[in-house]
């Protein structure tokens, strides 16, 4: 039954229905969001990335923060104190399938190292809870396509959380480019990297799938397919370890691709646990360039461009736009999508269909290599 399927329903008849528990099963989403019911997260992991998305949550206008799973009860409970979150709502790793009788957990948080993404996913799935899982979804292509089963098995929503998919800045340099206002895109160059940490967890492959192509490298590789709205249809790439101190026995140090589009555009990226690389992407086209840098941090970013309006003895148009945005405001605006969505019933921008296409990708880039 829909929302619009009440609207011939008398006063008294939608009080019953409300007293049976009909309404809430009939239209569970619109109803929620006319009663302006927050969407509630049970945040799957207490590490750095978590802390980003609880602090964005505070300040959602459809969100709040309702259980943790942790296998840290102390740590846990401190967290939980921070957020009005109930110690019966802590749970275990262990435990954690309990949640499926906590009403007041919506949706969770998967912010755990890579390979356990899948695991957690789909346990909450099974538990009737919808999923907004951290990105790269899963460590291989099997188990993202795992994840989207067991998700419409359980007709819950996935979304991978992809935050720059709705950061104004980066929706401006999407808009400026398929509006043609730098005309024929010919080229795009990007790179990101870090010297990563030798106790860092993401440099057991294990745990992380792979290098930095999974970590940092994935920024790069999406932003050129959102950018130029296409599909790769081939890559080539390198790989090289520099450091032999030690970091890199199970995983490469640097990876650098080239993307080639069905229009012909070509793409190159690079991504590096060997060096300070600060995350950008430049775009060339026939009218003129479009730049961002920084363009993957949490706050800071900014947009550059300059091109012709193509007017005889016109000057030519200059951007210089800064992002006012501080952190954690990238994941206030990706919970408030995904909350949106779970209260409509309507598919993410950011699905665990587009995540599986960047898993598939990565691994070519992988074989290429």
């Amino acid at each position: 039954m829909r929302i619009s399927d009440l609207s011939g329903i008398s006063r008294r008849e939608f009080a019953k229905m409300t007293a049976l528990g009909l309404v809430s099963q009939a239209v569970p989403g619109a109803l929620a969001q006319a009663a302006g019911r927050k969407v509630g997260y049970c945040v799957i992991g207490l590490g750095t990335i978590a802390d980003h998305f609880m602090r964005g949550v505070q300040t959602s206008s459809n969100s709040k923060i309702t259980g943790l799973v942790s296998g840290h009860r102390d740590k846990a409970e401190r967290i939980a104190a921070q957020y009005g979150v109930p110690k019966s709502s802590i749970y275990s790793y262990e435990d954690m399938d309990k949640f499926r009788d906590n009403k007041t957990i919506d949706a969770v948080y998967v912010a755990l190292p890579n390979s356990m993404h899948a695991e957690y996913t789909i346990r909450s799935a099974k538990a009737g809870k919808h999923v907004l899982c951290e990105k790269p979804m899963s460590t291989t292509v099997s188990e993202a396509e795992a994840m989207i089963a067991a998700c419409k098995a359980a007709q819950v929503q996935l979304m991978i959380a992809y935050r720059l998919h709705y950061e104004p800045l980066h929706l401006k340099a999407v808009k400026l480019i398929k509006d043609g206002a730098l005309g024929k895109v010919q080229t795009i160059n990007g790179a990101f990297g870090f010297n990563a940490n030798p106790t860092a967890w993401r440099l057991n492959k294990a745990l992380a799938g792979g290098g930095s192509l999974f970590d940092v490298g994935i920024y790069v590789l999406n932003a050129s397919r959102y950018l130029t709205g296409e599909e790769p249809v081939k890559f080539t790439a390198v790989t090289s370890t520099i450091d032999q101190d030690g970091r890199f026995s199970t995983m490469e140090e640097n990876v650098s691709w080239t993307t080639k589009f069905p229009s012909g555009i070509v793409a190159t990226g690079s991504s590096t646990y060997g060096a300070q690389m600060p995350g950008y992407f430049k775009v060339f086209a026939s009218k003129g360039w479009l730049e961002m840098g920084p363009a993957y941090n949490y706050d800071g970013l900014k947009l550059r461009a300059n091109f012709s309006s193509g007017d005889k003895g016109s000057p030519n148009i200059e951007i210089d736009d800064a992002s006012p945005e501080k952190d954690p405001m990238h994941f206030t605006r990706e919970a408030d999508h995904f909350s949106e969505c779970v209260l409509k019933n309507q598919t993410p921008k950011s699905s665990g269909e587009e995540g599986l296409l960047d898993m598939k990708y990565i691994y070519e880039i992988y074989a290429s290599a």
